[in-house]
């Protein structure tokens, strides 16, 4: 065993038990979908990061913005965004990804370049609202691919990773435009013009990388770096763990998204928990800002709540699947959530304190990243309902993100920002109140008999025909006696439990 092989082996990155012909799959697995998905969520959060950068350095000011336009702006993003994000993820599922996502990175780094050349408040809206359209693909694309080829003891880990790259990208922005300051005339352009181009030129090569690299998904993939073996495994491994591979978007995809808790309890557990940590980006900018720190300074110190979430989301992430638990975790991000928010809205309190607050919420962040994760093993059953599903959730979080700053945090009350901090003292309390939805419904379900993990299994041929309507509980072949099941080892052994036979 070489020494790299030894130091997965010690931080979990493989399965205990796993061959070694399955972790070389892995291993290729990691590079193929982690290095596109990775690499394009982090251009995307440049470009979208580049705006707050941008207005603090001196936007504001070259185009006249007053009162909430910036508010404004920024919401624009989010309508382009919002508007075709789940028709996007449901034509990638038929789509070659490898095309698809690529091209739509082309899309919005073009209009990030645009951006640079802007003279009024009316065409940042435009270009704010075509950078939002053409990158609904990404997020939420990436997800469906990366949820889309890793085990349940696999997914904690690789969706950290994946987490990691918006913090990476939003302080690397701040580095960037600290930087671009640098270039403040050139070509008589402004700094902050400078950081739109450099960001598109950042963005669009990047692009490329996808043709080559992005997988798509296990059943569908055509990449020239798996062999046919690779492929099978693939396949077989995910249906081992219960999910299912690809059904079709026919009329049964309305009713096998709607027709049950999943996508309704996650809306909302999802999108209070996402919404929450806000005050740790743009309120945080604006506060350093209002403290009379230099611009370069402000871009600074506004990284370290993103520092902080790149740390909390890599052990959260590893935590969860040690402990094969995602709701533990994220208790432990809630209650953070709340101390924090309440300090921010007493507001009277030392600057240290707010200091805390702030990067706090930064640290919080992390466990927000076990959504989607936690979301695609209850979807594991369907593919297509599970990357439809994970639109619907992300689009309640975009529509948040278009309403709730508009109302809650807008610019002109910055930086006390009271109302804003109700609504997140309130929103905590709530969403830690609401987390434990998901863990009762799926328990609910079990004791109804209704199991579509193991349906999943059983149309695979993993489990005998009748075979598990003759025992109690589940217990076939390549199916462990004791699992996971959202958030709590379930014996299925001690379960009176019978498999139901549900329509997916």
């Amino acid at each position: 065993m070489t020494i790299g092989q030894r130091i997965l082996e010690i931080i979990d990155w493989y399965p205990k038990g796993m061959s070694l012909e399955e972790r070389k799959l892995v291993n290729k697995i990691d590079w193929l979908v982690l290095s596109f998905s990775c690499i394009s969520f982090f251009t995307k959060n440049l470009d979208v990061s580049a705006l707050t950068n941008a207005y603090i350095s001196g936007m504001d000011k070259d185009l006249h913005l007053t009162g909430n336009q910036f508010s404004y702006a920024n919401s624009m993003y989010y309508v382009g965004y919002c508007l075709f994000q789940i028709p996007s993820n449901i034509v990638l599922t038929r789509l070659p990804a490898e095309y698809y996502l690529p091209a739509a990175e082309v899309a919005w780094g073009l209009f990030t370049l645009g951006t640079a050349f802007i003279k009024n408040y009316k065409q940042l809206m435009i270009f704010r609202f075509f950078v939002g359209l053409s990158a609904t693909a990404c997020w939420v694309g990436n997800a469906h691919i990366v949820n889309s080829w890793y085990t349940r003891q696999e997914l904690g880990k690789r969706n950290a990773i994946y987490g990691c790259v918006y913090p990476l990208g939003a302080m690397f922005a701040g580095y960037l435009q600290a930087a671009a300051l640098n270039l403040h005339g050139s070509h008589g352009m402004a700094g902050w013009r400078w950081l739109f181009v450099i960001c598109s030129i950042i963005t669009i090569p990047c692009a490329i990388i996808g043709v080559f690299f992005c997988p798509n998904v296990p059943d569908r993939t055509n990449s020239r770096f798996l062999n046919t073996r690779e492929r099978q495994l693939a396949v077989e491994r995910l249906l081992k763990d219960g999910f299912g591979m690809t059904q079709g978007i026919g009329r049964s995809l309305i009713k096998r998204i709607f027709g049950n808790w999943r996508v309704y309890v996650f809306f909302i557990v999802g999108n209070l928990y996402w919404m929450t940590p806000y005050p740790s980006t743009i309120p945080y900018a604006f506060w350093l800002k209002a403290k009379g720190y230099p611009d370069a300074m402000v871009n600074n110190l506004s990284t370290i709540t993103y520092a902080a979430t790149i740390v909390s989301t890599m052990l959260c992430g590893w935590y969860s699947d040690w402990r094969r638990n995602r709701v533990e975790t994220m208790l432990y991000g809630g209650v953070l959530i709340l101390v924090c928010n309440v300090i921010l809205l007493v507001w009277n309190v030392p600057a240290g304190a707010k200091f805390f607050a702030f990067i706090g919420l930064g640290l919080a962040s992390g466990p927000t990243n076990l959504i989607v994760p936690w979301l695609a093993e209850n979807m594991s059953h369907d593919l297509e309902a599970r990357s439809a599903s994970i639109a619907i959730v992300n689009v309640g979080w975009v529509v948040i993100n278009l309403v709730v700053p508009l109302v809650a945090w807008p610019s002109s009350k910055a930086p006390t920002y009271k109302g804003g901090y109700i609504w997140s003292v309130v929103t905590s309390v709530i969403q830690l109140i609401l987390l434990p939805l998901p863990i009762f419904f799926e328990r609910r379900e079990l004791k109804r008999g209704i199991n579509y993990r193991a349906r999943v299994m059983q149309d695979a041929g993993l489990t005998a025909a009748g075979e598990a309507e003759k025992t109690e509980g589940i217990v076939t072949e390549g199916v462990e006696p004791e699992t996971e099941i959202l958030g709590e080892v379930i014996d299925y052994e001690k379960e009176d439990t019978k498999i139901k036979t549900v329509e997916v």
